[in-house]
């Protein structure tokens, strides 16, 4: 096979595969320890799905990613899921103690978003 045909092979089996895992989210979602009297545990269980497809597709892109600039972008938005996923949490078993937790990634990752970018760039961290 060319590598073009390779290529347009890959891509459909992603798109297959995402929009199976949309189908399954709008259709069924995943059940977990929520407060039965919570409205919306249908919405709430359809997020943290998402949340974690998406944590796994950046997860490969840092794995893949061609260069380091995707690689460090990816990163970020890991963290920005992890914020998302300790939101939810915080919500639906009402413990307040998850939005500390999302509160200290959110500094540790955009220091550490920072630290990565200035050494990828070749440049010392007091430039």
């Amino acid at each position: 096979m060319k590598i073009e045909n390779v290529k347009i092979l890959r891509w459909a089996i992603g798109t297959v595969i995402i929009v199976g895992c949309i189908v399954f989210v709008l259709v069924k979602p995943l059940p977990f320890l929520f407060y039965h009297d919570l409205p919306n545990v249908g919405f709430f269980g359809r997020a943290l799905f998402i949340i974690l497809l998406s944590s796994f597709l950046a997860l490969y892109r840092i794995w893949k990613g061609p260069t380091g600039a995707d690689r460090v972008v990816a990163v970020d938005i890991f963290g920005i899921l992890i914020i998302g996923f300790c939101a939810v949490l915080t919500i639906t078993t009402k413990r307040s103690w998850y939005i500390d937790i999302a509160i200290a990634w959110a500094l540790q990752s955009f220091v550490s978003v920072l630290a990565l970018s200035k050494y990828l760039e070749g440049k010392d961290f007091d430039e």
